[in-house]
């Protein structure tokens, strides 16, 4: 802008409204100064405007992990929504560590970002490094997964109902001994699917056996592993829903690789469906997360809140419903 400024002989004031289309600059003025800056290839600043002005059209977004389907889909629906009202994102990975994601929080509120949008890492425990965004009164909205107890606004699934749609759906395939791998159970999402399985167990008077529930990463590798003690049991599973797609996905190289039949033998189901459900063989059960209606019904929440600035807002959790596909990995009885 001083370079603007020096070349045609005006203040950077004028050439700061110039090229704001401020009122007061006339159009010849205007002209000259919007000629010159494309001559130079001028671009603009905005996030020293941010910070000049203390406010954005930016929107900072944290998830634990971009690759996979869920993550980037649910990123794909934030950025759908918000380049049509005008904002840009910002999008950082905690990478599973909640050390991270402190500073990507630190990251955001010093870029001045008019909100952040959120799924907390898997060792995120408490919610006191979120207490700074609150106190900066930057908008903060959570989806997928959030911190037990705590009251937030949120965009989340039901778990527990496409837990419960899984192992229902195992169960009326004639399964009895369905075991779970079941994720860490300080996050909201690993706790209601292992809810909704237990649910499901309960409404055919079946009795959980803790010897089926197994503790898992929900990685291939973690799969795989509690697949393989499971089958050193007296009485070996006849099915697994896996809280997670990589862990049933796991299991499924490991049954093949012994000779043991999907789904005849064990059937198998999932959750998230992730593109891999779809190029297994057999193609694998899983329930869908409504990942891109999540993004953009976060970013939704987030206007909500600045629509609300200055004024009453009740805190609010909008929960998305499930669907479960059913695929060749659990039919036992003919298709659906």
């Amino acid at each position: 802008m001083a370079d603007l400024a020096r070349e045609l002989g005006v203040s950077m004031t004028t050439v700061s409204r110039a090229l704001s289309d401020h009122h007061s600059i006339g159009p010849a003025t205007k002209q000259a100064v919007l000629k010159l800056a494309k001559k130079l290839n001028y671009q603009p600043n905005h996030l020293a405007a941010a910070l000049r002005k203390g406010k954005s059209k930016m929107l900072g977004v944290i998830v634990p992990y971009i690759e996979g389907r869920f993550f980037a889909s649910v990123v794909h629906g934030i950025e759908t929504a918000a380049s049509r009202a005008g904002f840009s994102v910002i999008i950082c990975q905690s990478s599973e560590d909640v050390g991270q994601e402190r500073k990507n929080l630190d990251t955001l509120l010093r870029a001045q970002v008019a909100g952040i949008l959120v799924s907390v890492s898997r060792t995120t425990m408490d919610f006191r490094h979120f207490e700074k965004v609150r106190k900066h009164g930057v908008p903060l909205v959570f989806f997928d997964r959030i911190l037990e107890g705590d009251n937030v606004n949120a965009v989340l699934l039901n778990d527990r109902e496409g837990a419960y749609q899984a192992t229902l759906h195992l169960l009326e395939q004639g399964c009895r001994r369905v075991a779970h791998f079941a994720g860490l159970q300080h996050l909201n999402i690993y706790k209601n699917r292992r809810q909704g399985y237990l649910d499901a167990l309960q409404s055919y008077g079946i009795a959980p056996d803790e010897a089926l529930i197994k503790d898992c990463d929900m990685t291939l590798d973690s799969g795989a592993g509690c697949m393989a003690e499971l089958l050193k049991l007296p009485t070996p599973p006849d099915a697994v829903f896996s809280a997670g797609d990589s862990a049933i996905l796991g299991a499924l190289q490991l049954l093949k690789n012994r000779g043991i039949r999907v789904p005849q033998d064990v059937a198998l189901a999932g959750f998230s469906n992730e593109a891999l459900t779809l190029v297994a063989e057999p193609m694998l059960t899983s329930v869908d997360q409504r990942t891109e209606e999540m993004g953009q019904a976060a970013f939704r929440l987030f206007t909500e809140l600045v629509a609300a600035e200055g004024s009453a807002f009740s805190q609010r959790q909008v929960v998305l419903q499930p669907q479960l596909f059913v695929r060749a990995s659990s039919l036992r009885k003919g298709s659906v």
